[in-house]
């Protein structure tokens, strides 16, 4: 059961990545709306979780982050960038291949 789990959660960390990089194509989107957003789709996902997975996406070239100041707090805006549009197409076309086949 346990190995099951580990898989599982590889799976899901994929899908929260192009979850992410969907919502960022949109709109410029930042942590604590991302976390209501995933737990709305079912994803019980902690700040600690979350933001590592942003800076990967942004480490990678795939999300770029700008600063802004709201209600006194720095808040980070994460927006997508041109790579990121070509990996979420890619990873679309690969979704809709597999939703086709299963």
């Amino acid at each position: 059961m346990q190995e099951q789990n580990k898989i599982l959660r590889k799976l899901f960390l994929a899908f929260i990545q192009v979850h992410i990089l969907h919502h960022a194509k949109k709109e410029p989107i930042y942590g604590s709306w991302m976390i209501e957003e995933l737990n709305r789709h079912g994803y019980e996902i902690s700040a600690g979780t979350l933001y590592p997975i942003f800076h990967n996406l942004e480490k990678d070239g795939l999300l770029t982050v700008e600063k802004s100041v709201v209600n006194g707090k720095v808040r980070k805006y994460y927006s997508i960038t041109k790579k990121g549009i070509e990996v979420l197409k890619q990873a679309k076309n690969k979704i809709s291949e597999l939703k086709s086949e299963i």
